[in-house]
């Protein structure tokens, strides 16, 4: 995991240290409703009728802190407002 993301992650009372990266498995995909993606393309799977959404956002891999923070709110951003389209 990278430490800097760690770090941002933590400035929000959320720790991720004990976490490892997971894969986009096809039975996850397939209970989900939305399918948030970063940038896989056509590695992940794909299913019909469900709705799809491509994240592009900066890689924070060998960031510091300070450029993961805008990274990490970026993300906050669009899951906020996802979730208020969603309670509608």
């Amino acid at each position: 995991m990278n430490p800097a993301v760690v770090q941002a992650m933590a400035e929000e009372g959320i720790d991720i240290s004990a976490e490892i990266p997971k894969v986009l498995t096809v039975d996850a995909v397939q209970a989900s409703d939305v399918v948030i993606t970063m940038g896989c393309g056509d590695t992940c799977p794909v299913f019909p009728g469900k709705r799809y959404l491509d994240w592009q956002l900066d890689d924070p891999a060998g960031q510091g802190v300070d450029a993961v923070r805008p990274i990490r709110d970026q993300i906050r951003g669009r899951i906020e407002e996802l979730t208020a389209e969603l309670t509608i």
